[in-house]
Parts: structure tokens; sequence; C-alpha cells
């Protein structure tokens, strides 16, 4: 079976520019990638397909004789890369940095295969594949390694040639879950990492983080290629749910039930906040749904330690279920003055 036409193994038009070029390459790389698809020779195969197609087609030169003399424009005369039978694949003279896959002999189950990238545009593509498929965990355990439990090894290296792969490492990037308090008054987590080396982090969390907010660790990230400073780690906080309470902002709010005589005749209740029960005066006439300010009361701001919010707490009357006969009496007395005052 000949080869496919380069433009349909990407599944571009011949007029597609760089951008709809390396979007095409990118999704189909990954899609077909050895190390989500392991053991799989079709997948391999078109892996390779793919990845030849783009090393012509992303090049202007080699394009403007693709679309002038087809295949016949890569007999061996303008040093395109080639496949091979003997099991190693080249991709030199791409114009993107040379690579290759080796295999060894062993048996399909338990191979040992090894990936080589080396410098230029390919760093960015792959960079972005294996930073989806390796680069994301959750929780408070991070997996960054890429030969765990596969018989697989990736290997990154890079040319050396002047801007060719000289960058800084890549962030890495996960969350955390944390409680409301840790989040009101700050805390410190210890958090495992698996990348190159195992490592166990010290995390502080600023008091008054929010939800949905990161926490920066500089130079945790991936390393850096030819001596530049490794990515750094982001922490995307959760913030877990307390019962009771709310918040909005840098203000608290919760809910409180007081005595209908106390609502009534006025006097004191204590509210629960988070720095511990607050004594509030209560006015008389106090309506259910109004609310109390306790200035101070919420939380911290993460740029003024000397400023905080406020809590507000919604009053509610609390009704009896039942009376005794004496209260009763006295609160029909009190309904009968109402009324006689009323009329």
């Amino acid at each position: 079976m000949g080869k496919r036409d380069y433009y349909e193994v990407l599944g571009i038009q011949k007029n597609a520019d760089e951008k709809e070029l390396k979007r095409a390459y990118r999704k189909l790389a990954k899609k077909y990638h050895p190390d989500t698809n392991p053991g799989d020779k079709q997948a391999e195969q078109q892996f390779k397909e793919v990845t030849e197609a783009y090393n012509v087609l992303s090049d202007p030169e080699k394009r403007k004789l693709y679309d002038q003399f087809g295949f016949a424009a890569f007999d061996g005369k303008f040093g395109a890369g080639n496949s091979q039978g003997d099991g190693n694949w080249n991709g030199a003279n791409s114009g993107f940095g040379n690579w290759k896959t080796s295999y060894s002999g062993f048996g399909e189950g338990g191979g040992y295969r090894e990936y080589h990238f080396e410098g230029g545009d390919m760093d960015d593509i792959f960079g972005d594949l294996f930073g989806d498929i390796f680069g994301k965990s959750s929780g408070q355990q991070f997996h960054g390694g890429f030969g765990s439990g596969s018989g697989q090894n990736f290997h990154s290296s890079f040319s050396g040639r002047a801007g060719a792969g000289n960058r800084k490492g890549r962030d890495l990037e996960s969350e955390i879950t944390i409680s409301f308090e840790e989040a009101a008054f700050g805390c410190d987590k210890r958090v495992t990492f698996d990348g190159s080396r195992k490592q166990t982090l010290e995390v502080h969390i600023p008091a008054g983080i929010d939800e949905g907010q990161s926490v920066r660790l500089k130079g945790k990230g991936y390393p850096g290629s030819n001596g530049l400073p490794a990515g750094d780690l982001i922490l995307k906080v959760h913030v877990a749910e307390k019962h009771g309470f709310e918040r909005k902002g840098m203000d608290v709010y919760t809910t409180e039930n007081i005595p209908y005589t106390t609502a009534v005749l006025g006097g004191e209740a204590v509210f629960r906040t988070l720095y511990g029960n607050v004594k509030c005066k209560i006015p008389a006439g106090t309506q259910s749904g109004s609310k109390i300010r306790l200035k101070q009361k919420g939380i911290v701001s993460m740029k003024d330690p000397s400023v905080h919010g406020d809590a507000y707490v919604t009053i509610q009357i609390a009704v009896p279920r039942s009376v005794s006969p004496h209260e009763r009496e006295i609160l029909k007395e009190l309904q009968e003055a109402r009324y006689r005052a009323a009329g």
C-alpha cells in the first residue's frame, strides 16, 4: 500500500496556514503517541505517518517541493527523513531538531522503548503533549514521572544550538483542598511530589485565601533546559464548607436563634464567630430576619493583616413548641393587654 497524501494524513486543506498545521499535528500526535497507546503497533505507525507529514509540510521549502513534485521530491536527493526497516526511525534535518525512536529485542509485553527529542519546535509540541498526559494530578499527591509501571522511558534532550531548546522549565499545576478555618487563619501543608526525584514540600497557605485562588512555589515545577531555571508549582486552592458559616469576600455570615422573650424585651445573646463566642446586646423589639454586625470578626485581608472583614448574624426568633400552664396564662394576659391597647 502506497503512502497517503500528507495533507490527507493531517486532515487539512492544501492552503492551511502554519497555525492550522500545528493544531492538526498536535491533535493527531497526542491521539496516536505510543505512550498513550502502549503496545498498539497500528497507532505507532500512524504516529510516524503524521509526524513525517508534519516534518515536510511545516518546512516552507520542503512543502514547496512536495506541492510541486509530490513524494518524488524526497527520494533521497533532498535529505528528507524516512522510515527504515531496522527499527530506527529518524526525523533528522526536519527543521525542528533531530529525534528518533529505538527499540530493544525484548517481547512486546516487556519491551523497552526510548523516545528522544532534540530542540526546536518539537520541544513546544511535545511539551504540550506530555504536559497534558503527565503534568496534572489532583489532591495532595503529585505524579510527574514518565516511566512508572509501563516499561517505557521518556528522555528529553536539547541540542544546544542558539535559541533551540533553551527555556525555563514548564509550570506544574495541581489542586489542594483546605478547611474553612485553614483558609481563614492560614496553615502549612506537606505535599509529596514524584517527579525526576521524590520530594516532600512544605507549602504555606496564607491567611485569608479564598476559593479558586492559587499558591505559587517558585522553582518547584519541571526543570529548565541547559541550566535555565525550573518552572513553578501552582496549587489551586479549594475551600471546604463549614456548617452554619458562609463567606462572601472578607465577610462571614451566620444565622442564630434567640428566645422570643429576648426579642421582645431585649437582653443579651451569645453568638459564634471564627474567633470564638461573642456576647451581644439585643435591642427590645428585634424582628426575625434582622442582622447584627460584628465588626472585625470576618476574614483577614491577604494584603494587610491589620484589616479584617465583618461578621453578620441573621436573627431568627425561637418559638417554643410547648409552654407550661403558668407561661400560657401569662401569654394570655399579655395578648389581652395588647388587644385592649389596640382597641
